[in-house]
């Protein structure tokens, strides 16, 4: 959420903004909010001079009666009440307009970083750099869920008959897998200098608005029935949502955490062929990487965030590379973005693995997460969030790439000590 300050200073560079996220039905509410913001502002000085006139007449009330002039007192005391009566009715208007001003604020999106490429849509997001080489082998690769079947690791039908479509059951040598990747993530990160955290795995409304959009809301979250509680779609709500009205020391900073989670979303939408089986689901888990720090060293974390994904891919013998998010890609909090995408040899493509990002003070504000610095003066912090692996994708990219033409598995050894071992692993069928 932008600064109420700048929108009034800068509307143009708000428009500009507005229109190179493609979102120019969004243009009008500039004009809007500025004139509500007018008429908000009126209303508190016109409160304010009734506040302060208010109390100089009942201070002379009891000057009055301690004189004796009874009649002049009352007198007194019929204006103090008019005061109280046309002050509440601006304290209401007041209240009414510093909603409808909250209301547009929430989604005229964040001022965007300069060096985002311009673009409409994730089509038109830039490929930056290619990390390992990849590898199409000359045998067939199965679809991923065949590869699991194959280790009777995966069952679809049950999860069906449980929970119904985006659901599943991962058995046997594939759920050590899955569970192994997560172990080993999360040492990753803490061997990193990361803090390991276990967070809620529900939120409050107030939290839900101030770490996401009302688009992202409305696509992603399960509300609890009855409560005042959302199921987290990523780790990264619920650890954000820690430092919510908090002011935090600056000699503190920063706060870099790594948290495990499952994470549910409801993934509303057609989704083609490519997607069926474990690639988009209702529930699964993953190592999330977030950082509260100060402003100007958020552009520093967000590259050392991303290279921290990079590299796990890597150490795993999973090629990947990295693409810059296009304006019209980027979420309304969003200051900058990439994506981590994993080499698919089934695909001959890349695809989707995580997504680092930096959303400047935009979540702080929301949340009034500030900091106190040295000088004594407050200001708001900076957050960014990153995947460091979400198993689910992250198996199929793991299986694809490991796969061997007799159907067997390669464990690389980074993960070997979470296999208790294992080099490699063989169908069952």
């Amino acid at each position: 959420m932008l600064d109420i300050k700048f929108l009034r200073e800068n509307p143009d560079v708000v428009k500009q903004n507005i229109k190179n996220k493609f979102q120019d039905q969004k243009l009008p509410l500039v004009d809007e909010v500025i004139e509500l913001d007018q008429e908000r502002r009126a209303a508190q000085g016109e409160a304010d001079q009734l506040r302060a006139d208010r109390n100089k007449f009942s201070r002379q009330i009891g000057a009055l009666m301690g004189q004796g002039k009874k009649e002049e007192a009352e007198e007194m005391k019929a204006k103090v009440k008019e005061f109280g009566d046309k002050l509440a009715a601006l304290e209401v208007k007041e209240s009414e307009l510093d909603e409808k001003v909250k209301k547009i604020m929430m989604v005229i999106p964040q001022i965007i970083d300069p060096s985002v490429p311009i673009g409409k849509d994730d089509s038109e997001n830039v490929e930056i750099q290619k990390y390992g080489e990849p590898v199409v082998p000359d045998f067939e690769i199965p679809y991923h869920t065949e590869i699991m079947e194959r280790f009777n690791g995966i069952d679809l039908d049950s999860a069906r008959r449980v929970a119904g479509n985006g659901f599943y059951y991962l058995m046997g040598d594939i759920a050590r897998i899955h569970s192994s990747v997560i172990a080993y993530a999360r040492d990753f990160m803490i061997n990193r200098g990361f803090t390991y955290c276990v967070p809620p795995f529900m939120i409050r409304s107030d939290v839900v608005t101030g770490v996401m959009s009302f688009a992202e809301m409305e696509s992603m979250m399960y509300k609890i029935e009855g409560e005042d509680l959302y199921l987290i779609g990523t780790s990264e709500h619920s650890m954000i949502g820690k430092f919510i009205d908090q002011i935090v020391p600056e000699a503190d900073l920063p706060y870099t955490l790594t948290s495990y989670s499952p994470c549910f979303r409801k993934e509303k939408g057609a989704h083609g062929i490519e997607e069926r089986g474990v690639y988009r689901i209702h529930q699964f888990e993953k190592q999330e990487m977030i950082v509260v720090c100060k402003p100007e060293d958020s552009m520093k974390w967000y590259d050392k965030l991303w290279q921290n994904t990079v590299d796990l891919f890597r150490s795993l013998d999973i090629p990947v590379r990295t693409l810059e998010c296009c304006s019209g890609d980027l979420a309304d909090l969003k200051v900058k973005s990439c994506d981590v995408e994993a080499w698919s040899p089934r695909q001959k493509k890349y695809f989707e693995v995580g997504s680092c990002s930096n959303l400047g003070d935009a979540q702080a504000r929301r949340l009034r997460i500030r900091v106190n610095g040295e000088n004594g003066e407050k200001y708001l912090a900076h957050t960014l969030n990153n995947t460091v692996v979400a198993p689910p994708r992250m198996l199929i990219a793991f299986l694809e790439n490991n796969l061997n033409a007799d159907g067997s598995v390669n464990i690389p050894k980074a993960l070997q000590p979470y296999m208790g071992g294992t080099e490699k692993i063989f169908p069952k069928n």
